[in-house]
C-alpha cells in the first residue's frame, strides 16, 4: 500500500474507533494485511509491527493466523501474502459491473493511442484502480488492480473530486492536506482551483505532479443519472508527448471512450 495512503487510513481508523460498533481486533488484522505492498511484498515480524504500530506479540498472532488460514506463508523469519488474499476483494469486484463494461473500451483506447489506460473509483481520500490496460511501465511504482494514490495528486482523482459536492470535496482535502510529491506539484489552493476548472471543462491533465516524467489525462464516467461514478485516463511519459500533444492527440479519444462507457453503463440499468 502507498505509504501516505497507509498513514491516512490509520487516521480514518482512529476516527472510526469512536463508534460503539468498532471491532479493534478486526481493524488491526486488516492493518497487517494492508502493510504488505508491491514495495514490501515480504516482511519480517519486526517490519510488520513497525508498519502497523502493533506490538511484536500482537503482530505475531495476526501473522500466524493469516498463515493458518492460508492467506500468508512464512519461512520462519519472513512473511508473504498468498493469492488467496484476492478472495477478500472478489465479492466487491464481481458485483461491480463497471470494470467488466469498461475493459473492452479501455483496450480499444490503448490501441488507438498506443499508451496505457486505466479506470479508478474514489475510495475515501484515495483513488483505487479497478481496471487497467498497461502498454509499458511508466512509473517507478508498479500499478495493478487495487493500487491506490492520493486523489488530489492524480488526474483521475481530480475528476472524481470535481464530481462531488463542494462540501464533500473540501472535506477530503481537509482530511488529507495536499503535500508536494514532486517539484512540479501545485499548491493546495492551486489544486482547488484546478479541481474547479476540471468541473467546468470535464477533464483533467496532471503534468508530472505525481511522479517526474509522468503525464496523465482523465475524464469522468457517469451513470444514468449523470453522477460521476468513475474516471478513466491515458498516461504517458513526458519525454514522448508534450502537454499540447496530449491535449490534441489523446483528449478526443479519451472523451469518446468516457462517453461510450457511460452509455454502456446506463444501458445496463
Amino acid at each position: 500500500m502507498h505509504k501516505s495512503s497507509l498513514s491516512e487510513q490509520k487516521g480514518v481508523d482512529r476516527m472510526i474507533q469512536t463508534s460503539p460498533d468498532f471491532v479493534q481486533s478486526f481493524a488491526r488484522g486488516l492493518s497487517v494485511i494492508r502493510s504488505f505492498s508491491a514495495d514490501s511484498p515480504s516482511q519480517s515480524l519486526s517490519e510488520v509491527a513497525t508498519a502497523t504500530g502493533l506490538s511484536r506479540a500482537t503482530a505475531r498472532r495476526f501473522l500466524h493466523t493469516l498463515v493458518d488460514l492460508g492467506y500468508a506463508v512464512t519461512n520462519g523469519t519472513q512473511f508473504q501474502l498468498t493469492p488467496r488474499v484476492l478472495e477478500l476483494g472478489t465479492s466487491y469486484l464481481s458485483a461491480l459491473t463497471l470494470p467488466a463494461i469498461a475493459q473492452p473500451r479501455l483496450e480499444a483506447l490503448s490501441r488507438e493511442v498506443g499508451e496505457s489506460s486505466s479506470m479508478s473509483v474514489l475510495d475515501g481520500t484515495d483513488i483505487i484502480y479497478v481496471s487497467r490496460v498497461p502498454v509499458r511501465r511508466i512509473m517507478t511504482v508498479s500499478i495493478t488492480l487495487g493500487t491506490r494514490f492520493p486523489a488530489y495528486a492524480t488526474s483521475m482523482g481530480r475528476v472524481l473530486l470535481a464530481g462531488l459536492d463542494p462540501e464533500e470535496m473540501e472535506s477530503i482535502l481537509t482530511r488529507t492536506p495536499p503535500v508536494q510529491l514532486t517539484a512540479r506539484a501545485l499548491s493546495p489552493e492551486m489544486i482547488r482551483d484546478e479541481i474547479e476548472a476540471t468541473r467546468q471543462r470535464g477533464w483533467s491533465l496532471v503534468d508530472q505532479e505525481l511522479e517526474p516524467g509522468l503525464r496523465s489525462l482523465a475524464a469522468p464516467v457517469t451513470n444514468a443519472h449523470g453522477e460521476v461514478v468513475a474516471a478513466i485516463n491515458i498516461s504517458t511519459q513526458s519525454a514522448s508527448n508534450s502537454v499540447e500533444d496530449v491535449r490534441r492527440e489523446f483528449l478526443p479519444h479519451l472523451l469518446d471512450t468516457a462517453r461510450a462507457i457511460s452509455a454502456d453503463l446506463a444501458a445496463t440499468i
